[in-house]
């Protein structure tokens, strides 16, 4: 979400449980996690919710990054990539410098349709967002899971040059 979006508003927004029931994977590790009480659906065995930017990541890794400031997507997709093992969620805003980086460094990418409409702190859907949303992947689990997964939108498998 657009910071324009957001404003005077709470940033966060919860990934709906029917992702994880499309994807049918167990994470070792959501890294932007707000606790398992609060989303208890995240089929993670761990939960990060501090200082995941700085903190060693490991196994195969959920995220689900904070979308509010300009570019404050970047660390989070950088560090992703390098894991190289899990799943993002992130916007489809394809034309961002920070998108062409993930997209060319991901093995899959799954195009989600219609809009996902995050859940608010009391599991309410909010209202359909400005820009589409879509999971990424790296690796031979997450490749899996977004297959299953592909009644959710389009599957692509981009091509490393």
């Amino acid at each position: 979400m657009g910071i324009h979006e957001s404003l005077g508003k709470s940033d966060e927004w919860y990934t709906p449980p029917y992702i994880f029931q499309a994807l049918k994977a167990k994470f070792d590790l959501d890294v932007a996690s707000p606790g398992p009480r609060t989303v208890p659906w995240i089929p993670a065995r761990y939960h990060m919710m501090l200082d995941s930017l700085e903190r060693e990541w490991k196994g195969f890794i959920w995220m689900n990054p904070p979308y509010g400031c300009r570019n404050g997507i970047k660390p989070w997709v950088k560090k992703f990539i390098e894991h190289g093992n899990g799943i993002a969620l992130v916007p489809d805003r394809t034309s961002a410098p920070w998108w062409q980086f993930t997209a060319h460094n991901v093995e899959g990418i799954l195009f989600v349709s219609p809009k996902i409409k995050f859940l608010n702190e009391k599991g309410i859907p909010g209202k359909s967002p400005a820009n589409g949303s879509c999971l990424v992947g790296i690796g031979k689990k997450a490749i899996s899971a977004l297959g299953r997964a592909s009644s959710l939108g389009i599957l692509t498998y981009p091509t490393k040059f």
